[in-house]
């Protein structure tokens, strides 16, 4: 009897290392992709981009190919039925499961020619844009709406093809819970950006005069040293689109890009960029190789760029420690400008084109604009053909303005150039109510917070959510998370809070 308990120990820990083996081994393919992903977005010569693109098909095909290795599904088999496992551990393989069948489902070839496109489409997209030239890209934006049609249609147990895609960026949520919190957002938000635009306009003059890209991005630079990000795990490069990415269990990066006639572009990208990198940096490093080692969902990971861009960022405490040193990195530029103009000018609300640029009243109004148009293309009811028009009508209808071009309309997103269209916007919008319901948590648990950031100590801001939002990676489910986090389920009526208090107070609203 005790040699057979033995043997059956050594049976199972064997099990579970060989698991964890191929866990790290997936984990190690998918950096290796993102590494290739990362060099076509910042360094690639543009000659170079078809071979970019069969090395990320030939790269996709071996992911497929473990992903979906018989003896791994055998594996997990066996460690699913097993009553010795922890929370964490039951989560990995539950997490794990799901990946499996969902790989399965999908051939081989079809993952490498989905692969293959999406390379081709972006570096497409990277010529297109600049030449604005949407028209280019509607033979590419057709195929990939013909992938996600047929990506959906491999899980018919979602009804609406966009279940589908938000499920896999927001694991339990839906369109009509999206929808539910879409419409409650668009029912406050437009009356309260209607009042602040008619309000008397901040000055603003002095955030287009000429600031050397060098000098901005060592501000930024400096600004995220003190939130927390770790450069020795990490580093900041330049791209088209910002964006962070994990290269590896300790690699963390992220990218900007500046505009010497524009002070918030790079700041603020590099702030944005930096929370989600925060986020990653802080998972527990004993999840880092598995399927619970990065961040749980979408919307969750976006509440942190958010919460670090904004409610930090563009907060009064946040200038209030940050404006001399910013005065003294450009001391002619802002030598007329105080500090109260500065934090009103970063806060200025105005109808705009470019959702990236947005301020916080109307940026929503952009991702729901994006929301719309994709579940019209998944739904058949609109014509890539005509998604140009659409764009147009949809911000005529929702910020009043219409685009002068392709490259401030259709061609603005990278998103849908990546090959896929579905599911790739709602989770900005979850990561807004969630960045305040997130902070008020903190903030009743550290109060003072603001006086702190008025210091540019970040330090319990930064402690608390690494503890309660950052170190779990994916250990629960998003909803749980942010339960086990605030106390509550995800509401906005933190986040209606927030902006009715600030710009109530910036725009002297009764």
């Amino acid at each position: 009897m005790t040699s057979t308990t033995a043997g059956d120990a050594r049976s199972t820990d064997t099990q579970w290392t060989d698991l964890k083996a191929h866990w790290q081994e997936l984990a190690d393919l998918g950096g290796i992709g993102s590494l290739l992903g990362w060099d076509q977005s910042t360094y690639l010569p543009s000659g170079a981009a078809a071979g970019r693109a069969r090395q990320q098909s030939l790269l996709s095909r071996m992911v497929h190919a473990r992903a979906t290795d018989a003896d791994y599904g055998r594996l997990l088999d066996a460690v699913q039925g097993r009553g010795d496992l922890s929370p964490a551990q039951t989560r990995m393989v539950a997490l794990a499961r799901k990946n499996f069948e969902e790989a399965t489902r999908f051939p081989a070839e079809f993952v490498a020619a989905w692969s293959q496109h999406g390379g081709e489409s972006y570096s497409a997209w990277t010529t297109a844009r600049p030449d604005n030239d949407f028209t280019r890209m509607v033979p590419y934006l057709e195929k990939s709406l013909d992938f996600s049609r047929q990506a959906a249609a491999y899980f018919p147990e979602f009804g609406d093809p966009m279940d589908y895609f938000i499920d896999r960026s927001d694991e339990g949520m839906t369109a009509a819970q999206v929808g539910e919190v879409f419409s409650k957002l668009r029912e406050a938000l437009v009356p309260l950006a209607d009042a602040v635009i008619g309000a008397a306009p901040p000055r603003t003059d002095f955030l287009h005069r000429h600031y050397p890209a060098a000098t901005q991005l060592a501000f930024g630079e400096a600004v995220i040293r003190d939130y927390g990000y770790d450069f020795t795990r990490g580093r900041q490069d330049l791209t088209h689109h910002p964006f962070m990415t994990r290269l590896g269990g300790a690699d963390v990066r992220i990218t900007t890009r500046v505009k010497e006639n524009d002070l918030g572009e790079a700041l603020y990208s590099t702030l944005h960029e930096a929370g989600h990198a925060l986020y990653e940096q802080g998972v527990s490093g004993e999840f880092l190789g598995t399927p619970i080692g990065g961040g749980v969902s979408a919307g969750v990971h976006e509440s942190q760029s958010r919460l670090w861009e904004n409610l930090v960022g563009r907060s009064r405490a946040f200038w209030a420690a940050y404006f001399g040193k910013f005065r003294d990195a450009f001391p002619e530029q802002l030598s007329d400008v105080s500090e109260d103009e500065m934090h009103r000018a970063v806060n200025t609300v105005a109808r705009s084109l470019i959702r990236t640029d947005a301020d916080e009243l109307t940026y929503n109004l952009h991702v729901i604009t994006r929301y719309e148009l994709e579940r019209e293309l998944l739904g058949g009811t609109l014509a890539v053909r005509d998604l140009n028009d659409a764009w147009h009508a949809a911000y005529e209808r929702n910020l009043g303005l219409r685009a002068p071009n392709d490259v401030n309309g259709a061609l603005q997103d990278v998103h849908w150039y990546f090959g896929s269209i579905g599911g790739a916007f709602q989770g900005y919008t979850l990561g807004n109510v969630l960045s305040a319901q997130f902070y008020a948590a903190a903030e009743k648990a550290n109060p003072g917070l603001e006086d702190d950031i008025a210091r540019a100590d970040f330090s319990r801001l930064h402690g608390w959510l690494r503890k309660h939002v950052y170190a779990p990676g994916g250990l629960y489910q998003p909803a749980e998370l942010v339960e086990r986090a605030t106390g509550q389920p995800m509401t906005v009526e933190p986040y209606l809070k927030y902006l009715r208090e600030k710009y109530g107070e910036l725009y002297a609203l009764s």
